[in-house]
């Protein structure tokens, strides 16, 4: 087995992102609600780009968890 990362972010930093990625398509799927869907470019700036920005995120941070890839 691999030796566990020394340097990198901590298990409770890894909760920490995983909550700001849940946060951030919250707040996504809110500012829809609230809001309505939008047309043309504009889904682009409301689905895509937080889609990758806390679709990156908080997947980076379940597979670490999961693997427990991060430093004690």
């Amino acid at each position: 087995m691999a030796e566990p990362r020394r340097f990198g972010p901590t298990r409770s930093e890894l909760w920490f992102w995983l909550a700001i990625s849940v946060g951030g398509f919250g707040m996504v799927a809110l500012a829809v609600w609230l809001r309505g869907m939008p047309s043309g470019p504009a889904l682009v700036e409301v689905f895509a780009l937080p889609g990758l920005l806390f679709g990156w995120l908080g997947g980076r941070s379940v597979v670490r968890l999961i693997r427990r890839d991060h430093p004690e």
